[in-house]
């Protein structure tokens, strides 16, 4: 089983108290995010989850605890998403110097392989051109070549409403002529670093800019991280059917709550209702099992069909 903490907040920066919490009691339990009624119970122990995946702007809070998941012997990595936009655009979010430095020092405990960089959602405006785009993300690459593989790009989708209430009115993703010209250049840029570029959902074929179909939930990079194919074990992680038909990601159990997030980044799809995460928050108690409200923990079976995907290899001779 692998865990996502998560697509829909950022649990390192404004939860990591209540995941640690969890990791402690060896559970956690998640509500149905269109049926808050609906509450499952998932095992949060080394022996059932083969990885825990990392969303986040700003993993700062929980650099000094991440020994505590090596010593109980957990597999995780980070997506971390460090863009150059503004406070009009990601208000919530740290001074980007003070964000890179955490980045840095987040690749020095883990290893650049384990810290996947997000350079996304990619827009074009009048403050935001090509060549804008083109400066900013070279100056990130040069800043990071070294703590990180891979760069991960994806453009800004066709609904933008809270980008424009942000007041960016001339905000779009491109055209598709637009889009390839500056992945192109983009990816250049980032074979110059070292780093390698891969879209995160998107339709387009970039291949020949030698941009591939990333995967954010990667069943390949956990086998390399976990080490346990060598021993003779195959990971048998299916793709997730409940992602777009562009994810190329594997199945996961999300434990992160919808409008829960204080970036307040213009593009977030996951905070859809800006109105209820002051009070969101404020219902949030870390010694909660569920990271929204408060849940009857012990009157909850676990969720059927919870097991590890590594599988023993069997041997024809």
């Amino acid at each position: 089983m692998i865990i996502s903490a998560s697509r829909r907040t950022d649990i390192p920066r404004f939860y990591s108290e209540w995941f640690f919490n969890r990791v402690r009691e060896g559970f956690v339990a998640t509500r149905n995010p269109f049926n808050a009624d609906q509450v499952a119970k998932w095992r949060l122990d080394a022996e059932t989850v083969d990885a825990i995946v990392f969303w986040t702007k700003d993993p700062a809070p929980m650099l000094g605890r991440l020994r505590e998941l090596d010593e109980r012997g957990f597999v995780y990595y980070f997506q971390f998403t460090l863009t150059p936009y503004g406070r009009d655009v990601e208000p919530g979010v740290r001074g980007k110097d003070a964000v890179a430095d955490t980045f840095r020092r987040l690749a020095e405990a883990v290893g650049p392989e384990r810290v996947i960089w997000h350079y996304d959602p990619v827009f074009l405006g009048k403050a935001h051109t090509e060549e804008w785009h083109a400066e900013r993300f070279g100056s990130l690459a040069d800043a990071l070549h070294d703590c990180t593989k891979r760069v991960v790009i994806s453009f800004l989708d066709a609904d933008y409403r809270a980008v424009r209430r942000m007041g960016q009115e001339s905000v779009r993703g491109g055209t598709a002529q637009e889009q390839d010209r500056l992945a192109g250049r983009l990816s250049g840029i980032a074979r110059a670093a070292g780093l390698e570029m891969s879209t995160c959902a998107e339709e387009a074929d970039l291949s020949r800019h030698d941009i591939g179909r990333g995967r954010c939930i990667d069943a390949a990079l956990i086998e390399r991280i976990s080490g346990r194919a060598r021993s003779g074990c195959a990971f048998r992680a299916a793709r997730d059917k409940n992602q777009r038909d562009s994810c190329g990601c594997v199945e996961s159990v999300d434990i992160g709550a919808y409008n829960t997030c204080a970036h307040g980044c213009a593009y977030c799809y996951a905070n859809f209702n800006p109105g209820v995460i002051a009070e969101n928050r404020r219902r949030h108690d870390p010694a909660s099992p569920a990271l929204l409200g408060g849940c009857d923990a012990a009157a909850l079976g676990f969720r059927a069909g919870q097991r590890s995907l590594w599988e023993r290899q069997g041997r024809l001779f």
